[in-house]
């Protein structure tokens, strides 16, 4: 298959629609990440997005809409929570999931009798839905456990001869996934955090559950009711590993790996004193620096060869809530924690 590049312009946002409508696959910006884009109404259309990721089929998607109106078909019914958290946060980052409407086909929902919504702000994705004219299923446009997109150019090294096409609406503002948050319990419950805080949320909602998961594993036999959930994601080749430490001892210890095969993710300012590849990600403290560096991070530990990735342990207050998330997937849990020269 010839993948098409089009730039972010409108005759080639029409030229998109059309191939959405007509059951094709196209890459597009949004300010989280590129999602991969098929018709969220064509079972057979979004089949081809788990082909094409090489994307287990029981890991449900997110339906992206761009207008409030869209909701009412695509689900059973719109408690007023939803909104409440629309005035706040749609268009944005947040991802809501309510019992689904006959209209949601099983290869999005992955089995299950819900349906996670979204409705993204960035004006290039907006005007494809707009174009496309039907609501579009679209996880991350990667190979299936690898790190994220945040460019065009990411997208083309993992789908370049796989989908129709991916349209360049530069580089993404948030860089990680939307908050997931189920209104289908008890008490809202965020599945996968992101740039829509729980703090946020709060303000809202009133009470808030995290799922023990964000921070931990699915136990054996739980299903994934969210992207993000289950299975190890937004892993490089090489291994990664979280140390919590001290920056003297994280230098020390990084110090005595191979050299050539190693690379160092620190806090900006830190990059003194390391005989290593590395690669700064924001100064410490500063989350949403840290999630907008992170997967274009990892994916250059690729691009160098790299074999083994150690992190300087971020926070998880905020939006750290999310890079911690980020991190413990693509470190499969590997958290080294140094102790101190007596």
């Amino acid at each position: 298959m010839k993948t098409l590049f089009l730039d972010n312009n409108e005759p080639n946002i029409r030229t998109a629609g059309k191939i959405l409508r007509d059951g094709g696959l196209v890459a597009i910006p949004t300010e989280t990440v590129y999602g991969l884009a098929a018709n969220a109404l064509d079972g057979a259309a979004v089949a081809r997005i788990f082909a094409a990721k090489g994307r287990p089929m029981d890991n449900p998607l997110i339906v992206h809409i761009q207008d409030l109106s869209e909701l009412d078909s695509l689900v059973a019914y719109v408690p007023q929570a939803v909104y409440d958290l629309a005035g706040r946060f749609w268009p944005g980052p947040l991802t809501i999931i309510l019992p689904k409407s006959d209209l949601i086909p099983d290869e999005v929902s992955a089995g299950l009798d819900t349906v996670a919504i979204r409705m993204p702000s960035h004006p290039a994705a907006r005007a494809v839905i707009r174009a496309a004219g039907v609501p579009l299923a679209a996880p991350s446009a990667n190979t299936s456990g690898k790190p994220s997109p945040t460019t065009a150019a990411h997208v083309r090294d993992d789908m370049d001869g796989k989908i129709d096409a991916i349209l360049d609406g530069g580089p993404c503002e948030v860089g990680v996934e939307s908050t997931v948050l189920t209104l289908c319990a008890p008490v809202p419950r965020i599945l996968r955090p992101g740039r829509v805080t729980p703090e946020e949320l709060e303000e809202v909602l009133g009470e808030v559950d995290i799922d023990p998961a964000v921070l931990g594993q699915l136990g054996a036999g739980e299903v994934a009711a969210s992207p993000g959930m289950k299975y190890k994601h937004y892993a490089p080749n090489a291994d990664v590993f979280i140390v919590e430490s001290s920056l003297e001892a994280f230098r020390s210890f990084v110090n005595q790996q191979d050299p050539q095969t190693t690379a160092a993710l620190v806090f900006s300012g830190e990059e003194e004193g390391l005989r290593c590849t590395v690669l700064p990600f924001g100064d410490e403290g500063n989350e949403l620096a840290h999630a907008n560096k992170l997967f274009a991070d990892l994916r250059e530990c690729d691009t160098r060869g790299m074999k083994n990735v150690y992190v300087r342990c971020p926070s998880s207050e905020g939006v750290g809530l999310a890079v911690m998330n980020r991190l413990l997937r693509a470190a499969e849990f590997r958290v080294l924690t140094l102790e101190e020269d007596a």
